[in-house]
């Protein structure tokens, strides 16, 4: 069993930041790649940050230049920094390991609402 655990989300302006962490825990062993996914309703979850065992990084292309994946110091525990948020940022955001043994595990998601 792995627990993914999202936490960060809120109400914020436009233009406003937020920092959403995301804590792996359970049967996962050694550096781990993370996925920062984001839903909103009627829509599939498209991926928006990506980051490798080997730290390679990717964004899609919506928040490439405003939001920034990382790794914290504790082991598997990961954070999206989201800066000049928009009103098309607001969604349900989670984390999500993209490896065939982990994959199907998902978190209850974070909240992220930007509005005025």
């Amino acid at each position: 069993q792995v627990q993914l655990v999202e936490s960060g989300g809120g109400l914020v302006q436009p233009g406003g930041s937020l920092r959403l962490s995301c804590a792996a825990s359970g049967s996962i062993s050694g550096i781990l790649p993370f996925g920062w996914h984001r839903q909103v309703p009627g829509k599939q979850r498209e991926l928006v940050a990506l980051i490798t065992r080997d730290g390679y990084i990717n964004y899609d292309d919506s928040v490439r230049g405003r939001f920034t994946i990382f790794r914290g110091t504790a082991k598997n525990a990961v954070y999206l920094q989201m800066n000049s948020l928009k009103p098309e940022d607001t969604a349900v955001y989670y984390c999500n390991i993209p490896l065939a043994t982990y994959a199907h595990y998902w978190g209850q998601g974070t909240q992220v609402t930007v509005s005025s």
